[in-house]
């Protein structure tokens, strides 16, 4: 079985990764060596220079994933800093945030992006993107980040009332992971 590197410290995301990796015989090995996220405007500005600071360490192919919870009422936040928030204030502080300030629209987007990083060679990189809303309340117990308050598009369950196969059915990482099989299948 051929392995790829996923430069993560986050279990979730590796467990994911792991089971959609599986469709094409590639062992998803966790390596949590972490790279400094800068503060951008886009996604793919982080991931390009988290490619670019891993390669400066780490000689063998890795991918790696940026993602963010676009919330439409607030023009896109947490966006680029859904990390940090998280640590922040936490699904809760969304959720009173939204209730504080009486959002009715509750519409929003979770978006990724994994690269492919790979020593004399362009990075590579892979987008997808789940439309959704935010739920009033947390709502299950499996997942990680902000999976118990997002409803995915043509769902009544939210990430976190879901099984892995099931989120990777609708989420924006599934997406972005299928398009990054796509690759490897070529390469």
């Amino acid at each position: 079985m051929k392995k790829i590197y996923f430069v993560t410290s986050n279990k979730g995301k590796l467990v994911e990764a792991q089971k959609k990796f599986l469709e094409i015989d590639i062992d998803v090995v966790q390596k949590n060596i972490g790279y400094h996220e800068i503060q951008a405007d886009s996604l793919e500005e982080v991931a390009f220079f988290g490619v670019e600071h891993v390669l400066k360490n780490f000689k063998s192919p890795f991918i790696l994933e940026d993602a963010g919870l676009f919330i439409d009422a607030f023009k896109g936040f947490p966006g680029v800093y859904s990390a940090y928030v998280f640590h922040t204030i936490g699904c809760e502080g969304i959720l009173k945030l939204m209730k504080d300030t009486k959002v009715e629209d509750r519409t929003a987007v979770f978006r990724s992006v994994f690269a492919y990083g790979k020593t004399g060679c362009k990075s590579q990189l892979f987008f997808g993107e789940c439309k959704g809303v935010i739920s009033t309340i947390k709502r299950g117990s499996n997942g990680f980040g902000y999976d118990p308050i997002f409803i995915p598009q043509n769902s009544d369950k939210t990430f976190a009332e879901m099984n892995i196969s099931e989120k990777n059915s609708y989420s924006h990482r599934g997406k972005s992971l299928e398009k990054l099989i796509d690759f490897f299948k070529k390469i």
